[in-house]
């Protein structure tokens, strides 16, 4: 028995054997799959005792939250085929792309990719050290989606979200990410014309990693260098720390020289990805926070204690969480689950 393709029209058999369940109402149905995308299965069915007095199985959620899982897969292919354009794009946006593993059963750990489209917001902000009020940007309105598959396959789905959203309307977009090559080679086919930013957190992990290799014994001096270093990498000076780089390669142990070069080499492929000061001003987002906490709560759901997925199960269960982040799971509900029926 297949899974109902979105857009076609359903036959009465199909409804009652394929989406509609005779055993739930439609509201429960709903509260299911929805609960479903937030904790495990055994934690669903104790909500819905302790809160409706709703009795279910576990076999039960499963069976619901695949199933739905699955027409919501369709219905996702659908709209992505016709990708609608948001009637009132904002007037600055931001995606950002990541990575997060999760265990599927017969091939182990695998990366779930995730991405985030957000609009790009102004508020003031108190400075801890002039004690003023200053613009700094924010994401607002965050949409999420999620690929247990390749790069490539990730890159359109990000990018038909932002499609989704008017991305093409907007006056101006940036790109905010780690330092991994497949994000930037799809910066580079999908996000060619955007500003982009490599996030400050992970650079300056790259440079306190050169701080522990020049100084690891001397805590004092090690952090004034990297006092003195992050300073000039967030002033727009990468360039200045690549040739620090190689200049202080030439005075370490060659283990450390090795370390040192590589470092030179992240700070010289990244360099104009790094005027944080500029970008800042600008109102940029220069910290990749947005999509790092959206990897955090797929794997929150997804990798619990004791928790093993086959990839199809997993499959059905990622656009649910995506709508749930999403905030667009009633909506999503509601345009399939009263879909006509001719």
């Amino acid at each position: 028995m297949s899974v109902p393709n979105a857009g076609r029209a359903f036959s009465p058999l199909d409804k009652q054997l394929v989406l509609r369940d005779l055993h739930w109402s439609e509201g429960v149905a709903r509260q299911v799959v929805r609960l479903s995308a937030r904790m495990a299965y055994d934690e669903v069915v104790e909500t819905l005792q302790e809160t409706g007095q709703i009795d279910i199985s576990k076999t039960s959620v499963w069976r619901l939250s695949q199933r739905w899982g699955a027409a919501f897969q369709a219905q996702t292919a659908l709209e992505e085929a016709v990708a609608p354009v948001a009637t009132a794009p904002a007037e600055r946006m931001s995606a950002s792309l990541d990575g997060a593993m999760v265990y599927v059963l017969e091939e182990g750990w695998k990366e779930l990719k995730v991405g985030t489209v957000s609009e790009v917001v102004s508020d003031l902000v108190l400075d801890p050290v002039t004690l003023e009020e200053e613009p700094l940007a924010r994401a607002r309105n965050t949409s999420y989606v999620a690929q247990l598959g390749g790069p490539e396959a990730i890159g359109q789905q990000v990018w038909r979200e932002a499609v989704r959203r008017g991305w093409q309307r907007v006056p101006e977009t940036e790109v905010v990410a780690d330092g991994a090559v497949w994000i930037w080679n799809l910066a580079g086919d999908y996000f060619y014309d955007s500003t982009q930013v490599v996030d400050w957190y992970h650079a300056t992990e790259h440079l306190a990693n050169a701080a522990q290799q020049l100084y690891p014994q001397d805590e004092g001096v090690r952090k004034r260098w990297l006092h003195e270093h992050k300073t000039l990498l967030f002033q727009g000076h990468a360039d200045r720390v690549v040739q620090q780089l190689h200049k202080k390669a030439e005075t370490v142990p060659p283990v450390a020289a090795d370390v040192l070069r590589q470092e030179a080499g992240y700070f010289e492929t990244h360099k104009h990805r790094m005027y944080y000061l500029d970008f800042r001003n600008d109102g940029w987002l220069i910290g990749s926070g947005t999509v790092e906490s959206a990897a955090k709560q797929y794997k929150h759901r997804f990798t619990g204690p004791g928790m093993r997925w086959s990839r199809k199960g997993l499959q059905n269960l990622i656009p649910l969480r995506s709508l749930v982040l999403s905030h667009a799971f009633t909506r999503a509900w509601q345009s399939l689950y009263f879909i006509p029926t001719n």
